[in-house]
């Protein structure tokens, strides 16, 4: 977390932390059973085979708050998990390397629900830190992969190929419509909700239906989770170099300004504050349908 801040200013955040701590105590127990589950799951990255080592590794490394959750599931799920997580955060990292080629790019979406099941594959110049690590040692997820029963492989290419060819259809386009928003968070979040969902029913924790009948449910899920990631990081990736790729749909932004760029500026604050307000309507839109699926669970650990 302090990689390339000072220690002075990583001392003023563990402070803020801290301080935001003691004004919510009822939050404490929480944010302890959350520090315990972390440090148990960070063993997972020390124990196994070399194989199983990288991979946990690198899901503490490139992975935000799912590690932690992953790292907590029974085991053969959690294994599946992992790799399905990894493998797509492979292709995220194709799919986000503005540096690539866009023919090359167009090739390897295509072709890399094919790619794991080569043991040697791995991905040279791709992406930044940890990224690249993993796209350099590739080789040890695909390893993974199959090892996997074939129940979850199936799953996990299955998902791999739909969204590797819905990513081609958005490179380089933009997203204009509301149609084609909630089109591209499907291919990139509800389809791993599907996934999640049929690895679920795999590994008999949860019912049958979630093979098949939890679909809608499940891209619902997951067009709440990436649209809210959208709207987050509107600045992050308007000011990506050496161009930025925006996925807020012109059909809604357009109401409220000329340029997308334009919400940054403060003399359009009050346009700015429209349009999100906008945006999080359509995203809340998918909010009663993802407490409809987690109803539907009955796992403990599944449902966390």
């Amino acid at each position: 977390m302090a990689e390339g801040i000072g220690a002075s200013e990583e001392g003023n955040m563990k402070s803020s932390k801290l301080m935001e701590v003691m004004l919510h105590p009822d939050e404490a127990m929480a944010l302890g059973r959350m520090y315990v589950a972390a440090r148990q799951a960070k063993k997972l990255a020390n124990v196994g085979s070399p194989t199983w080592a990288f991979c946990y590794d690198m899901l503490n490394r490139v992975s935000r708050s799912f590690a932690i959750v992953i790292q907590q599931l029974p085991v053969e799920l959690r294994n599946a998990i992992c790799v399905f997580y990894l493998v797509l955060r492979g292709l995220d990292t194709v799919e986000d390397d503005m540096a690539l080629n866009t023919k090359k790019k167009l090739r390897m979406l295509e072709d890399f629900c094919d790619d794991i099941y080569k043991r040697d594959f791995v991905v040279p110049d791709c992406g930044e830190g940890n990224y690249k690590t993993l796209m350099l040692e590739f080789n040890n997820v695909t390893e993974a992969f199959l090892s996997l029963d074939e129940v979850y492989q199936d799953v996990i290419y299955d998902i791999t190929k739909r969204m590797g060819l819905g990513m081609k259809e958005f490179i380089p386009k933009e997203v204009e419509t509301k149609e084609e928003y909630d089109l591209y968070c499907h291919y990139v979040a509800g389809l791993v909700g599907i996934g999640l969902s049929k690895l679920f029913a795999a590994c008999e924790l949860e019912a049958p239906k979630f093979a098949t009948a939890m679909d809608a449910l499940s891209n619902d899920m997951g067009l709440f989770l990436q649209k809210t990631n959208i709207i987050r990081d509107y600045l992050e990736d308007i000011e990506e170099l050496p161009a930025p790729r925006m996925f807020w749909p012109r059909e809604i932004w357009g109401q409220y300004a000329e340029k997308l760029g334009d919400f940054k500026i403060p003399e359009h604050r009050e346009d700015a504050v429209m349009c999100l307000n906008h945006m999080i309507t359509d995203a809340l839109s998918h909010a009663t349908k993802s407490l409809d699926y987690m109803q539907e669970l009955r796992h403990k650990r599944v449902f966390r």
